[in-house]
């Protein structure tokens, strides 16, 4: 069993990320608040979403890139297949 996870070497990088995302959304509220155009609130809505996807290829890479390599390493074959099973399952759903 791995100890960290994948991305605990970029965890300063991913809490940068996620503060900055963070700060969109609570934009995005002050923009609702503040009555803003439909549009422009949309158009915010989709940056946010997109900075979201970018975090979850990045850490879907890290997972299989250090999780994955790992479990390979091992040479355990049933391992192999659970770590290959979660990348199938969270590439399905972030495909939703």
């Amino acid at each position: 069993m791995i100890d960290e996870p994948g991305y605990h070497s970029d965890k300063k990088a991913y809490l940068r990320r996620l503060k900055l995302i963070e700060g969109q959304v609570r934009g995005l509220a002050r923009l609702v608040e503040e009555d803003t155009y439909c549009i422009d609130v949309l158009t915010q809505v989709s940056a946010v979403s997109k900075a979201l996807e970018s975090l979850s290829v990045a850490l879907a890479d890290d997972h299989i890139h250090h999780c994955v390599q790992h479990a390979a390493a091992s040479g355990d074959p049933l391992e192999i297949d659970r770590k290959m099973d979660e990348v199938m399952t969270v590439v399905k759903r972030l495909m939703k």
